[in-house]
């Protein structure tokens, strides 16, 4: 699949069912997607497959993931994601 195909398979799947979880990986996606290497690109697709209450607990630090992959990209999310004051 091209890189190209890829991102608009993963965007789509980044919509999902609960807004704050758009609000997360959408922007994660089109800003550092890229960055990742191809083993973290396929363990940010599989988080993906995962159900929407669980990515949230995840990504809000409520609950660690036993999986250790996902749990490396989730911390990778996390570190990225965070607002710096001149955003607020």
């Amino acid at each position: 699949m091209s890189e190209c195909t890829l991102k608009k398979k993963l965007a789509w799947q980044c919509r999902r069912g609960m807004l704050e979880l758009d609000v997360v990986l959408i922007p994660f996606l089109e800003n550092h997607f890229d960055e990742l290497s191809a083993s973290q690109q396929a363990d940010f697709e599989k988080l993906l497959q995962q159900a929407d209450p669980d990515i949230y607990s995840w990504l809000m630090g409520y609950v660690v993931c036993t999986d250790a992959c996902l749990q490396e990209i989730i911390q990778i999310i996390q570190q990225k994601n965070v607002a710096k004051p001149s955003d607020l």
